[in-house]
């Protein structure tokens, strides 16, 4: 007895806090709430009640409360698309991206398929270059002239670089280095997506004899797309786009809609448009454009191109890494300055905190939320964007999703015509206690292991290697 006693005081906070839940007499329901959510590793507390009635006899169809919970409480997925903040539900938000892309490329979830011959392209636009940074490659900065820069620092590296070096992405000379554009490119990006989509638009129009006014009676431009920090903390843009007919995905484009002329037209937005940005005493007005580098690739249905899973696979994967992946932010928002001296990152990136930090005190800039947006060096787009007409959404997959796992048919109770459902929610917590940490890790790792199995069940079954 002695012995064990002394065993129990060698074990950690955590792990006595896991014993205290497992031998609590909920701990089965509190199990089943952790799964359902997937070991979401930072949850949501509900408390509150919800009644279903029928509204011609007044039958109480269904009523739930969550007195009757584990800490009368209901746990919920947090939702966040990190990986870095919440594996679990990463991984289920990156695989909603997937299917929302792939039924874009190839159909399914309401869009026909169809879709798979249309004028597709995956593009990529870049941010323009804001001073030279060490770079991977057979020679970083090889240069004739050996001499230094104003500041005293070499114009020119000779070294061949590993992408694993933290001097990857770094400017050769941080004074000569434009920070002041950087951060107001990234504040701006976002109107110079929109710009980019309307020019290819007015492109398409123009090349087909149009007037831009008249080109959604024959033609309409859908996209997708995705956000990605570069090593040298500059967003650049991947985007799926595809050109249909007049009614979206359900109609054929016209003749003239060829991927010749849909590259044509996109090569044409990305180098021509400009945005300005508000005038400033201390910056003057500087004009924004997109980086010289624009590659258009063909989708094609057959082998001639890059397969299209892989494409919405490639989507998918960027949406769960934030700025603190690349080294190119953090994930969480800085409220002071000494949060940005304390904040784990290289000078460089450091640099274009303060400098959004800097600028978002000037009244010219206020509209730009730069300080708001320092943690992720002034980028204030989503991480994802698409047209309407595009694909299914995120809000669709979660009801269906929502009602194949209350396994929903067309006579079940959410169906029911003459049923009203009164709620009342509000917001209890969220998180886990130290013990509940173990434990839900252990449920999201064995949920993975049993999908894993699934797949290799899937694959021996369609007989792939």
């Amino acid at each position: 007895m002695l012995d064990v006693a002394a065993r129990l005081r060698q074990l950690s906070d955590e792990d006595r806090d896991a014993i205290r839940l497992a031998q609590d007499p909920q701990f089965p329901r509190w199990l089943q709430q952790i799964t359902a959510t997937g070991g979401c590793t930072n949850p949501i507390h509900l408390a509150g009640v919800t009644t279903t009635c029928d509204t011609v006899t007044g039958e109480i169809l269904h009523h739930y409360d969550t007195r009757n919970e584990p800490g009368e409480r209901l746990l919920i997925r947090c939702r966040n698309r990190r990986a870095t903040v919440c594996p679990p539900c990463s991984r289920l938000h990156a695989g909603d991206t997937y299917h929302l892309v792939r039924a874009g490329l190839l159909g399914g979830k309401n869009i026909p398929p169809t879709v798979r011959d249309r004028p597709r392209l995956f593009i990529t636009l870049t941010a323009p270059s804001f001073g030279a940074v060490h770079r991977v490659g057979e020679r970083c900065r090889p240069r004739r002239d050996r001499g230094e820069c104003e500041h005293g620092c070499p114009l020119s590296c000779g070294a061949v670089h590993d992408l694993a070096e933290s001097v990857v992405g770094q400017p050769l000379c941080p004074d000569c280095y434009d920070y002041t554009a950087h951060v107001l490119w990234h504040a701006h990006a976002g109107k110079l997506w929109d710009r980019f989509v309307r020019a290819t638009r007015r492109h398409l129009a123009t090349a087909a004899g149009l007037t831009q006014s008249r080109l959604p009676e024959h033609a309409r431009l859908s996209f997708a797309r995705v956000a990605e920090y570069q090593r040298r903390a500059a967003v650049h843009v991947h985007a799926v786009v595809r050109l249909d007919g007049p009614a979206g995905p359900y109609d054929e484009p016209p003749a003239w809609g060829s991927k010749e002329r849909l590259i044509e037209a996109v090569r044409a937005a990305a180098q021509r448009i400009t945005v300005g940005t508000p005038y400033s005493p201390a910056v003057g007005e500087l004009t924004l454009r997109w980086g010289t580098q624009v590659d258009a690739r063909p989708l094609r249905a057959d082998l001639d191109g890059p397969p299209d899973d892989a494409v919405a696979a490639y989507v998918a994967k960027y949406v769960t890494k934030g700025a603190n992946d690349a080294g190119a932010g953090t994930d969480y928002r800085l409220t002071t300055r000494d949060d940005i001296d304390a904040a784990r990152v290289s000078k460089h990136v450091r640099s274009l905190m303060r400098t959004c930090w800097r600028l978002g005190d000037l009244p010219e800039y206020t509209p730009l939320r730069l300080r708001a947006w320092a943690h992720t060096l002034g980028y204030r787009g989503h991480i994802l964007t698409k047209s309407r007409a595009f694909s299914t959404t995120y809000a669709a997959l979660r009801a269906e999703r929502a009602c194949h796992e209350r396994g929903d048919g067309p006579g079940e109770l959410a169906h029911a015509s003459d049923a009203v459902t009164n709620a009342q929610w509000r917001y209890a917590d969220s998180g886990h206690t130290s013990g509940a940490v173990l434990i839900a890790a252990g449920v999201a790792e064995d949920l993975a292991a049993n999908r894993e199995i699934a797949r290799e069940a899937i694959r021996e079954g369609d007989g792939r290697p």
